[in-house]
């Protein structure tokens, strides 16, 4: 073994009526940091929300997919759950007893093994549900695809036309819950039935990758309900095919509703400042009429220039309208004399600029100013969503995209050896400055805080997304994972504990007794990482599997006491029949079966369950894998 050993070191948006110029006068109302308007959702309490149905669908309350029956979920009492098991005498397709046009569909759903289902929406286009998981290049028979259409009366072979792979694999294993987010815009037709315009799927995310975009469809895909294409039907989930569940349906009806602006204006100031309190004492480099808000096409880019929007708002229906506003530089967002939005000298593009606001229909005025500030500044946004109002991005164009320079990116990939990266990482909403990713050529890579002596992230697919770290000043130094996430405790892994209830220790890299030695490549460059705790050596390796969402974990510890180690956490955590352990409410599964020797627990602490191992003193080897 080579062994090398590397030892650490320890936009301004103001808007204000036309009158005010003194920013300082502005008081920013308090608003909920809601991030999303609420959806629809649909209670599983019983079938009351689907057309009569024939047995095979039912609401219960928990569901287990064994290994060893493939044919069924073994299910529990209760409600909330939305389960399939097909029959041949039972085997009916579930529909909604709401109809749809444009919608925005959110769900969780557990495939069993080697099942199919399916969603249709509006009866007619699928998107395709499949145990898809370990498929190296999937098609759109895989899960997420968009299902083909068919014409029998084509050539043989050539019948089916117009399915759409996922971009990428993204599904779990089976027996795992899977969320799936679908925007999906429904065929339009003119007022005599002609139609305008295909349908199209906008997006589709599964497990928080965007797996399919603007996909349009010119007609019903294959073993849809119906034959013709309309402007409202139910949503159809496929039911002859093999067991699905589901649960935490949700969605939003949209309609073709816009924001618009009138009588609107730009003024630019001259500005050195960061903040902005009056403009009144700034000198006026020109004042016009303008159709749209694209402040950074307008502004110098050395910085130091401040717009400011008039004009009027028009609101397409009454209700409730979210503002979120994504700018770096201070600012401020008022609607009809109310301060929405107060991020005036505020120069993090990753705080929260949301505003809530109810609306009557009718115009309203409005008055926005946007600082620069800096050259080096990156990104202007502003997005609204309202009643039937789909959220979208008000100006225009799409600023974050107008300068070549700021759309640069910089992506590391992996080939035929190990990659590793040292960077900062964003761990559950809090930035670790000590930390090593590690990419693989099984596709299969992980990222580790050094400081702290634990695993973060596990992800496959392609590997970091390293813009952050070296764009412009790479102020954030931030590498992010670039495939489908499954998040770690990221807490010490190891500890003494008192007693098996003490409290599992949260202090990251401030424990005298422990120490990171590093990390050894192997012949093939893999690191081995190497920690000490008071008188115990601990070694970690991360070994991947082929073909497989699966990562093997080999532990060796040797001491003169005895350690625990902590292997996972979360709001839920059960051993299954079979042995393994789900996690975190099925976001991923480990199994510990091959340790004849040594037995995991679970114990709840401080409001959450912990999956815990006691290791004896002396020389111990421990294996177990992490499957997602």
């Amino acid at each position: 073994m080579k062994k090398d050993i590397f030892y650490l070191v320890p936009l301004v948006l103001l808007v204000a009526s036309c009158t005010q110029k003194k920013m300082e006068d502005i008081v920013p109302n308090k608003v909920a940091p809601i991030k999303v308007l609420p959806f629809q959702s649909i209670e599983l309490n019983d079938l009351s929300t689907f057309k009569p149905v024939s047995e095979n669908w039912k609401a219960v309350g928990k569901v287990y997919a064994d290994k060893s029956k493939s044919d069924r979920f073994t299910t529990y009492e209760g409600s909330g759950v939305l389960v399939n098991s097909p029959t041949d005498s039972a085997k009916d397709n579930l529909f909604t007893t709401f109809t749809h046009g444009d919608i925005e569909l959110e769900l969780d759903v557990m495939m069993h093994i080697g099942s199919n289902s399916g969603l249709y929406f509006q009866s007619r286009y699928e998107v395709q549900l499949f145990d898809s998981w370990g498929v190296a290049k999937p098609g759109f028979v895989d899960m997420g695809g968009i299902y083909e259409r068919w014409d029998a009366n084509k050539e043989k072979g050539l019948e089916g036309y117009e399915g759409h792979p996922p971009k990428v694999n993204a599904a779990k294993s089976p027996g795992l819950w899977q969320h799936m987010k679908v925007v999906f815009h429904a065929p339009k037709f003119d007022a005599y039935g002609t139609k305008l315009k295909n349908a199209v799927f906008e997006e589709v995310w599964l497990n928080g990758v965007l797996i399919q975009e603007n996909i349009e469809v010119t007609g019903p895909t294959r073993a849809a309900a119906f034959d013709n294409e309309t402007d409202l039907a139910p949503l159809m989930i496929q039911g002859d095919h093999g067991p699905v569940a589901f649960k935490n349906i949700k969605y939003k009806l949209y309609g073709d509703h816009k924001i618009t602006f009138s009588d609107l204006t730009v003024k630019a100031y001259e500005s050195p400042d960061k903040y902005v309190s009056s403009l009144d004492s700034l000198e006026v480099l020109y004042k016009r009429k303008t159709d749209s808000i694209s402040p950074i096409t307008m502004v110098d880019r050395n910085g130091r220039t401040i717009l400011e929007y008039e004009g009027m708002m028009g609101i397409p229906n009454e209700g409730d309208y979210l503002f979120d506003m994504k700018v770096n530089g201070g600012a401020i967002l008022v609607i009809d004399s109310d301060t929405l939005i107060d991020r005036n000298g505020n120069y993090s593009v990753d705080s929260l600029g949301l505003g809530k606001v109810y609306l009557k229909k009718g115009t309203v005025p409005f008055s926005l100013v946007y600082n620069k500030h800096a050259p080096w500044i990156r990104g202007f946004e502003l997005y609204v969503e309202g009643p039937e109002m789909q959220r979208y991005s008000i100006q225009q164009p799409n600023t974050l995209a107008d300068d070549p320079i700021n759309s640069t990116e910089f992506m590391i990939d992996v080939t035929n050896e190990p990659v590793t990266q040292r960077s900062f990482w964003m761990h559950e909403g809090v930035k670790r400055t000590h930390c090593i990713a590690v990419g693989l050529p099984q596709g299969i890579h992980y990222s580790y805080d050094l400081q702290a002596g634990s695993l973060l992230q596990l992800w496959d697919g392609d590997f970091l997304d390293a813009t952050e770290m070296w764009l412009s000043r790479g102020e954030k130094q931030l590498a992010t994972a670039r495939g489908f996430t499954v998040s770690i405790h990221g807490d010490p892994e190891f500890a003494f504990l008192a007693e098996e209830g003490s409290a599992w220790p949260q202090i990251i890299g401030e424990d005298a007794d422990y120490k990171q030695l590093g990390y050894e490549f192997d012949e093939k460059g893999a690191p081995t990482f190497v920690n000490k705790i008071k008188n115990t050596m601990i070694s970690n390796q991360f070994i991947p599997s082929e073909g497989k969402r699966m990562m093997k974990r080999s532990i060796s510890v040797d001491g003169d006491a005895e350690i625990w180690h902590k292997i996972a956490d979360g709001e839920h955590i059960e051993q299954l029949p079979d042995g393994s352990f789900v996690v975190n409410n099925e976001s991923y599964f480990v199994d510990f079966t091959a340790n004849s020797s040594l037995k995991a627990i679970i114990r709840n602490s401080m409001g959450k369950d912990e999956l815990l191992v006691k290791i004896p003193s002396g020389k111990q080897n421990m294996n177990y894998e992490i499957i997602w």
